[in-house]
């Protein structure tokens, strides 16, 4: 090889060696998911969230503490086409403030398996386990969406029977929830939070 070009690229090699390293953008800690985590009523239309990211997220919700760990709660994620468009027609008053998110996730739970041993509940509780359990795991959904820089709503407001037709979903699931998935078009107010010694007491 021609000396002038083994020097011209010793040269490139120092000089590579000398630039710092790419930094790779770091993770917000979880005190900042959880005081930046808000419930969004305003989307921003003109970004996406990719299956991969969604997976990714439904794969955080998975390690979120279930009875006996169980994993009661299941998940039918709307992205786009019909499926996301008659899903916005079962959502009540809120199809407005979730027109623009990317993604709608109906979450569900197994009823009879949280809260029940060999069949037979196991407390006054009974189902209230699996709902129980489901919220758990729409927090931990919630909370790593917002440490993958996305935003969401919870919406209790459902055309159940509408959303089980739609969606196959068998009647041995609850349908709890639609979670609206995105990117905050605008800040969020932040409503007040109550005393602590309101919500706790100590013994």
């Amino acid at each position: 090889m021609n000396k002038t070009i083994i020097l011209a690229l010793s040269v490139v090699a120092v000089l590579a060696c000398g630039q710092p390293a790419a930094q790779q953008p770091s993770s917000p800690s979880f005190d900042e998911v959880l005081a930046t985590r808000r419930s969004v009523r305003s989307f921003d239309a003109s970004k996406s969230i990719s299956e991969a990211e969604v997976r990714t997220l439904l794969t955080a919700a998975q390690e979120a503490p279930s009875w006996a760990n169980m994993e009661p709660t299941k998940f039918y994620v709307a992205m786009g086409g019909e499926k996301r468009a008659a899903l916005l027609d079962m959502i009540g008053g809120n199809k407005e403030r979730v027109s623009d998110a990317p993604v709608l996730i109906v979450s569900t739970f197994e009823t009879g398996k949280s809260g029940f041993f060999r069949g037979q509940q196991t407390n006054e509780v009974g189902d209230g386990w699996g709902a129980y359990d489901n919220g758990l795991s729409n927090a931990f959904l919630v909370l790593q969406a917002r440490a993958m820089g996305f935003d969401t709503l919870i919406m209790g407001m459902r055309d159940a029977d509408a959303i089980r037709a739609e969606f196959a979903i068998p009647e041995t699931e609850a349908i709890m929830a639609v979670i609206a998935l995105g990117y905050r078009l605008e800040e969020p107010i932040r409503p007040a939070r109550k005393n602590l010694d309101e919500i706790a007491k100590f013994f």
